[in-house]
């Protein structure tokens, strides 16, 4: 049944595709050429995640992707993992209905640790573990000003964690989304989605919006075909007020609170029952809050300088391991010119994280109450050599209670003669600073069956003696627009990582508890481990006509462990060889849009997860100013597909399916 109203929908969607075009071919609109219009200005797009100020993506010496809202609006994505699948060299999994596993330029699990996520500054990575619970990630989508993705490290502006990747979320400002939003949603999966939004002035200088949002998705497929318990369903209020408190100083402020009731089936063993084994539905509870203010302020002299402070908790438990953190950072950056060949940006800044953690049924981090900081300075000048050549050179130092002092260096070299032709280098060196779990982690993985009559546990302790990860980076990239109607970017790039950390195992001891015998196979995390990768990505955007644009995207990566990485972490996770994507955006009359987006993805090695293609097509429809609806057709290519199968982890991996998704937004 669900098939025959998905292929309904789709014919539907199709003929009215024609009807439209053929509408729109025989009465042309006059409209200006919009696409190439924007196309010619590319080089010009303002990004700030390279280097912590504004500047032209022309100048930018790093492999720098950027959703825009308009790419947001049209990519019929219901979530931020799903706009993520764009941009070429991430590698976006879903394991079930609340999980991913996203990672950029390899060592994807879901508990990928070496890329730095931040929402408006504020960094949204878990302490306990240096990665990302993507179930605790939401913005509203129309807030959404651009999302800024770097492949590759950005340690030296952004810190510890930024190692192979930034995804960097900024939203808009309040006075640009004056007045009500009202949008709703619904589907075969996501069975319901609303937004309620409302912003106006307050007095003369500030703006301010408000708004809350609810969602339930409902359950996904096992691979054998019977239903799943991972529902998700999630409230989230916030608000943002922008200030114009003299004519040099502005001030934000903004907060939010998410809360969220989801489930997954486990398959886990019981430390204090070993070999106890069982599996069952899991309940998982996530409450988040923050709160944040920043204000900006320009000197007499044209510099710039910024201070800002937040406030961020998060509880998160699964497993019946309870995971709360609360962090306080303060921050200060300082922008300025030096002469007519150096601009500066310097800066320093402070983080509190105060954690507890309970036990779980397999796990506990030991001490269950922590008081980690870290404390940064940063310094970067772009020098320019010549008006066609700069060299930028920088460095951060930082300290922490469990590795000390640590520095990441960077140099990146640009060349540009007319601006529409970009040739960049770069060399940096990054770390990935030890979490919670790898210095005081207990934990025992679920059983391994030895023989008819014989259980296995692995035992995993953590090392409070453990050093940095660390990633020395070298890239090589081109970008430019090719006449009127082709822009393209290519990157490439080469990776050594020294001192990653892998398992050292004791030798394996009988164990008996409760009268039943079991091998115990006990392991600490060391240092030692060394992997090299290599790659390269490419994306453009095409304009067809002044109508049509098609943006395709590929991305090719390997990589090797050294002989003497005996179990790396990073084996945990390994990311697909090839990727490639294209979108097409069509604008079939005045109001109707139709946006097709074709991803392949090669298989992956770990956990036999075969090759996949995944094609989804909406339709949108602007019924005037204020209204807009649209309808979105979801892995057309296949009923169901896997795309992430993992056996370390107790939570077991369920199928995307092929769907369907409705929309309207009504502002007001």
């Amino acid at each position: 049944m669900a098939l025959l109203t998905t292929t309904r929908i789709v014919a539907a969607l199709a003929a009215l595709a024609v009807c439209s075009f053929e509408q729109s071919t025989a009465q042309p609109t006059g409209r200006p050429d919009l696409l190439q219009a924007s196309l010619e200005d590319l080089m010009k797009l303002q990004v700030t995640s390279v280097s912590k100020k504004e500047q032209d993506l022309s100048k930018a010496a790093a492999a720098i992707f950027v959703i825009t809202q308009e790419d947001i609006r049209r990519s019929g994505a219901a979530n931020i993992p799903d706009l993520l699948r764009m941009v070429p060299g991430v590698d976006v999994a879903r394991v079930d209905a609340n999980r991913w596993a996203i990672s950029v330029r390899g060592f994807m699990d879901q508990h990928a640790d070496k890329v730095l996520v931040l929402i408006d500054g504020r960094s949204v990575y878990s302490p306990s573990f240096s990665g990302v619970f993507w179930d605790m990630i939401d913005v509203p989508l129309e807030d959404i000003e651009r999302i800024e993705v770097i492949r590759g490290p950005g340690g030296t502006m952004w810190g510890a964690n930024a190692v192979n990747g930034v995804i960097n979320i900024l939203t808009k400002q309040a006075s640009r989304t004056p007045g009500g939003l009202i949008s709703a949603g619904t589907g075969s999966e996501d069975r319901g989605d609303g937004l309620v939004q409302y912003g106006g002035q307050i007095g003369q200088g500030g703006s301010y919006r408000v708004f809350g949002r609810y969602f339930n998705v409902g359950n996904s497929i096992f691979p054998g075909g019977s239903e799943a318990a991972d529902a998700w369903q999630a409230g989230h209020a916030g608000f943002r007020s922008d200030w114009d408190i003299a004519p040099r100083d502005s001030l934000t402020v903004q907060g939010d609170f998410f809360k969220t009731d989801e489930s997954q089936t486990v398959t886990t063993s019981f430390s204090n029952a070993l070999p106890l084994t069982r599996t069952f539905n899991d309940p998982v509870r996530v409450t988040a809050g923050n709160a944040l203010a920043r204000w900006n302020h320009t000197l007499a002299g044209g510099s710039q300088m910024s201070l800002q402070l937040y406030d961020d908790y998060g509880d998160h438990v699964q497993e019946d391991f309870v995971d709360s953190q609360n962090t306080v950072d303060l921050d200060f950056q300082h922008h300025l010119a030096l002469g007519a060949r150096n601009d500066v940006v310097w800066g320093a800044g402070f983080r509190l994280i105060a954690s507890d953690y309970g036990t779980g049924y397999y796990i506990t981090i030991l001490p269950h109450h922590r008081m980690d900081h870290v404390a940064n300075a940063f310094l970067q000048d772009e020098i320019k050599l010549s008006p066609s050549l700069s060299l930028t050179l920088g460095s951060k130092i930082e300290h922490n209670g469990i590795s000390g002092f640590e520095f990441e260096p960077s140099a990146q070299l640009v060349w540009s003669r007319t601006g529409r032709h970009v040739v960049w280098l770069s060399a940096s060196r990054a770390i990935r600073e030890p979490s919670s779990v790898d210095v005081g982690v207990v934990s025992d993985s679920p059983l391994l069956q030895l023989a008819p009559a014989l259980f296995g546990v692995v035992q995993v302790d953590g090392n409070p003696k453990l050093k940095s990860e660390r990633l020395r980076d070298f890239e090589l990239g081109y970008r430019a627009v090719a006449g009127k109607r082709f822009a393209l970017d290519v990157a490439g790039f080469a990776d050594l990582y020294p001192n990653l950390q892998q398992l050292a195992f004791l030798p394996p001891a009988f164990i008996s508890q409760t009268g039943i015998p079991y091998l115990l196979l006990a392991a600490q995390i060391v240092n030692g481990g060394g992997a090299h990768t290599y790659g390269a990505e490419f994306s453009g955007n095409w304009n067809v006509t002044g109508r049509w644009r098609i943006s395709p995207g590929y991305s090719y990566f390997v990589m090797h462990y050294g002989s003497d990485s005996t179990y790396a972490f990073g084996q945990l996770g390994v990311s697909p060889k090839h990727q490639f994507q294209v979108r097409s955006q069509l604008e079939l009359s005045h109001r109707f849009e139709w946006d097709n987006t074709l991803e392949y993805v090669d298989k992956l090695a770990y956990g036999a997860v075969p090759a996949y293609a995944r094609l989804d097509s909406r339709l949108g429809w602007r019924a005037g100013e204020s209204l807009e609806l649209s309808i979105v057709g979801q892995n057309l290519l296949s009923p169901r597909h896997m795309e992430m199968s993992d056996t370390v982890y107790p939570a077991r991996h369920t199928l995307v399916e092929r769907g369907v998704l409705g929309k309207v937004t009504w502002r007001f």
